[in-house]
Order: C-alpha cells, then structure tokens, then sequence
C-alpha cells in the first residue's frame, strides 16, 4: 500500500542528533517539504515518502548511516555493501548469519549478533561490553531493519515470536503495532532483541542481484511499505475503501463485496484491534498526505479525492490529524 502514514515521533528520532553534528534540523525538514512546526504536535502525522526521504538525507548530511546514535559512525554505503554480501546466500539462516557478520566488522555498538536454539532464531543487539546505553530509536531501527530486510529476501511476512527492548515504551504502542506488524513487543527486558520461530531459517532466498539493483535505489522506502500480508481483513477492508474512495463506502457495502455479514466483519476487525470507522479515517488521512505530496492538485480536488465532499470539512480533519492545515502541510512551512 502506498498511501500510509507515519508518527512525527519518527522525524524527531531522525533528526534527534543533527544539532550536535553542525546541521539545522529545520532546514533538513524543509528541503523534504516536512513542515517544522508538525514536530511540535504530539499525535501529527508525516506521509511515508517524506519520512523516508528526511532518513536518507539526513544520513547523507550526517555521513552516518546510524544518524549518529551508534557509538562510532557507519560509513556511506555499509548497508548497501551488506546486501551484496548476503544476496548470495541460499536459505535465510545464511543471509541472517552472514547479515550480522558483516556489521560485527565494525568497531561501533550495539551491533546485531545471530543465537540459535532448538525453538527459535534471535537477532539480539551485543553492546561489546561498552557503557553506553543505546538510544531507544538506533534499537528499533536495527530490529525493524533486521526483520523488514529479512522479510524482503524471502518476499514473505515473517512471524515474529517476540520484540524484546531494554528500555520503557518510548512510541505510542500503536507505532509498535506497525513497526513490528503487531506481534508481541516487551519492555524493560534484560537485552533488545528480535525473536524468530527456528522454522524460518531454511527458508529459500527469494531475491538476486537485479532485483537488489532495484531494491537499493530506495530501501528505506521500500522496508517501510513492502506488505506481504494481503489476507488480514483490515488489509481487506482498507483495500475496497480506498478503491472507491469518491463514493466512500460504509460499512454494510464493503461487508457485502467481502461475502460477509456487517456484524461479522465488525467482529473480525475487532479481533485485529481495530474498527471499520478507524479504518476510514486512516484511509482518508494517508490519501490526503500521498496527494499533497504531488503538485497541480488543488487542496479542493484533494479533499475530493479523499472522500470529503466539502473542502472545508477536509480541512478541518486534516488539521486534526496533523496540528496544521493542507496549505502549511504542502508548503512545508
């Protein structure tokens, strides 16, 4: 899916040691068309190109892969350099095994260490013995790059048996939700760590070198979008709205393309933590943010496209969702 959303706790965490590094965060938000003041909102929004185009910039103006969280700096290129040492493995306990190799070459902490045992295979994050406590976000950056890139190698959703973080909840839980595709995620552990069912390492790798040429012109974009999982009913249901989106279907219509009864797709959607409203409005929200990215709409034909039938209602939502009107989102002011 292409129209998604992110939390500004996100950008704030990207942009956490920019000061520090001589670079204005204000002005690297800018140059990706962020405005600076939705930072300032607790619940504001980003569109997803945004969020992952401000990453990238911010680690090339950084010239550190790890945005300056890792107790030394990650090279321009270490990650690109790591796929084509793994694109050649054959199962994906060989690509994870040779993944976490590569990172342990660098004298920088904490870095992805591999342990298996007979039930499961762990992604756990070594500080070498260093005093320095990771930051929250540099945590689940490795354990969302660990997972995502290993999702990628298979083109499969992998499960997950647990997220372990040895630090309180830093991100509102739904931010979790998404990040880890709503499998467990426990604080204040002993060590963070990403747990894997042992099953999965004889999975076969599903990708090669020309497909990792595509994969490498944008992976942080890609990590945060791919979506193996098309068989959940929220999937379902976010898919026949934001195919009649000028229509805007209710509930008892999109039940009804998808051969079941209202209460029980209410039911279903329940059981996934979530509820059709939510749905709608995440579907309006995302729609509106991937539109105001692209220029010659106007925010009138926008708020069309989105479901609204009046622009001043869009409005008056979208400064809901994000702390500022359309006009200031696309500004970028």
């Amino acid at each position: 899916m292409r129209d998604l959303s992110i939390s500004v706790y996100f950008a704030r965490a990207v942009l956490q040691n920019t000061v520090r590094m001589g670079l204005e965060p204000a002005e690297l938000l800018r140059r990706n068309r962020i405005s600076p003041r939705l930072l300032q909102e607790e619940n504001a929004r980003i569109s997803i190109e945004r969020f992952a185009d401000l990453q990238v910039s911010t680690m090339l103006a950084m010239q550190d892969e790890s945005l300056g969280y890792a107790s030394r700096r990650l090279p321009i290129g270490s990650w690109a350099m790591m796929c084509h040492a793994v694109i050649g493995s054959e199962t994906l306990g060989q690509a994870l095994s040779r993944y976490c190799r590569f990172f342990q070459l660098f004298d920088s902490a904490p870095c992805p260490a591999l342990e298996e045992d007979e039930d499961s295979l762990t992604v756990r994050l070594d500080d070498r013995g260093q005093a320095r406590v990771a930051a929250p976000y540099l945590s689940e950056l490795l354990l969302f790059n660990s997972h995502r890139f290993a999702c990628w190698l298979v083109q499969e959703q992998l499960p997950i048996q647990v997220v372990r973080l040895n630090y309180p909840m830093a991100a509102q839980a739904a931010d979790y939700r998404h990040m880890f595709y709503g499998y467990p995620v426990e604080f204040e552990q002993a060590e963070s760590a990403l747990v894997l069912p042992k099953g999965i390492a004889g999975r076969r790798i599903n990708q090669n070198e020309q497909s990792l040429r595509h994969f490498l012109r944008h992976p942080v974009l890609i990590m945060l979008t791919q979506n193996y999982a098309r068989s959940s009913w929220t999937a379902r249901a976010r898919q026949q709205i934001a195919r009649n989106m000028l229509a805007m279907p209710e509930l008892p219509e999109v039940a009804a393309r998808l051969e079941l009864h209202p209460q029980t797709l209410r039911r279903r959607l329940s059981a996934e933590g979530t509820t059709f409203k939510d749905i709608k409005n995440q579907v309006r929200r995302d729609t509106a943010l991937h539109l105001l990215g692209k220029q010659g709409l106007s925010i009138e034909e926008i708020a069309h496209r989105s479901g609204f039938s009046e622009s001043s209602a869009f409005i008056r939502a979208f400064k809901g969702w994000t702390g500022v009107t359309p006009y200031s989102y696309r500004k970028g002011l």
